[in-house]
């Protein structure tokens, strides 16, 4: 039977309006939503992506585009830590790398309650994974248990998750690398407060600290020779690269949206008429319009092609880079035609900016991305070799035309 998804759209949609009247209390206090995750647990939506037989809705990247898309116009940080659960479940749900018992034992948590999911990659001295280095994380065998000790950073949405998927390298003769699934409940798990930024205040991407945490043999996801290195699936990593961009376009679009209500409303005395009468700020709200046009665009072909199995290469990490970049150029520009009322923080318009900003955090930089696509770019030119090409041949006069019987 086929979920029929726009009654969840439309919930998601609602929910986002719903959360920008409490996005400024989070962004002020630093404190995490807890309350968005109930209302999203409420209206089925931590299940969309997660398989039927598991009880979730089956969702594919389109649809869960469009409720992380919803959900970050009305607040980011909530938005981040949605996609981070989903980009998981999507995982178990597809790559195949789950064993059956974690499968049963995380998605039935999910349908039970508010049980987020997040992967824990990043550290302090080796930074991401994306860069190549192995983590200093370490699994060590210990009778018919893992015992794990380690340091990450960015462990996003931690005040609510109820696992957290540990990348570690194990200290056998022949180290093995892999995501250990930790609780965290258990013992020797701690947090420590370090998310200060500039935004994306809720998201509490704190650092977890593991001390001789110990956790079953068979917990394990995707574990190989060390020597092999990180393993990624290219396809999957279209979630990523789809849904985390999409937070940031959120941001801009509701930094769009303040910048209609106030340049419609506001008339100054010298003016006598509404901002949105000048020619300079219909320049100014047409400029970002094209850049959330290409946005909304970009995303969405992205994850169709994803969910109707069409290849796209590198095109993802060029989407991530486009959308963000332009995200960040929308609410510039929108804090120049906002004036003074623009960087009150009276007004969610600052806030909107510093959101934006903060996706240039993400792995990988753009200079990656970049370099990425030139090397794709000339393999794809060594690929096509050095065979000389018949030329067409040069005509420099036309054939008389025949005359056409009866022609007017």
């Amino acid at each position: 039977m086929t979920t029929d998804f726009a009654p969840y759209l439309e919930q998601a949609e609602q929910l986002g309006k719903r959360f920008a009247l409490t996005a400024r209390h989070y962004d002020e206090t630093g404190d995490f939503p807890f309350a968005n995750f109930d209302a999203l647990y409420e209206a089925g939506l931590l299940g969309l992506v997660t398989a039927t037989e598991h009880g979730g809705l089956g969702g594919g990247l389109s649809e869960a585009l469009t409720v992380v898309s919803s959900v970050a116009r009305g607040e980011p940080s909530t938005a981040l830590v949605l996609a981070m659960h989903y980009s998981q479940h999507y995982s178990i749900r597809a790559s195949g790398k789950w064993p059956d018992h974690l499968i049963e034992r995380v998605t039935k948590a999910n349908r039970d309650g508010v049980a987020l999911l997040n992967a824990a990659q990043v550290e302090p001295r080796v930074g991401s994974p994306s860069h190549g280095s192995p983590p200093e994380t370490i699994a060590r065998k210990v009778g018919n248990q893992w015992r794990i000790t380690g340091h990450k950073t960015y462990a996003t949405g931690i005040p609510l998750l109820k696992w957290v998927a540990v990348l570690a390298i194990t200290d056998e003769p022949e180290p093995r690398l892999g995501s250990f699934l930790v609780p965290t409940d258990a013992d020797g798990i701690r947090v420590e407060k370090t998310w200060n930024a500039t935004g994306m205040r809720a998201t509490n991407s704190d650092d977890l600290i593991l001390d001789d945490v110990a956790i079953p043999l068979e917990d394990v996801i995707d574990i190989a020779p060390a020597s092999e290195g990180l393993r990624r699936d290219e396809r999957q990593g279209a979630w990523y690269f789809s849904l985390v961009p999409a937070i940031y376009d959120g941001a801009a679009r509701g930094a769009r949206d303040w910048l209609i209500e106030f340049t419609t409303t506001r008339a100054p005395a010298s003016l006598g008429a509404p901002l949105s009468t000048l020619p300079r700020i219909q320049d100014g709200l047409g400029q970002i319009e094209v850049w959330l046009t290409t946005n909304r665009r970009l995303l969405r072909s992205i994850a169709e092609d994803y969910d109707s199995g069409r290849p796209f290469g590198p095109d993802a990490a060029a989407v991530k880079h486009v959308v963000i970049e332009n995200a960040i150029a929308a609410t510039t520009l929108a804090l120049d035609l906002g004036g003074n009322p623009g960087i009150s923080r009276d007004n969610p318009l600052e806030r909107h900016h510093r959101d934006a900003l903060s996706g240039k955090a993400h792995a990988p930089q753009n200079n990656m991305i970049r370099i990425i696509l030139a090397k794709a770019a000339l393999g794809r030119h060594a690929a096509a070799g050095t065979s000389p090409l018949e030329p067409v041949p040069v005509r420099t006069h036309q054939p008389p035309r025949l005359a056409v019987v009866g022609s007017a």
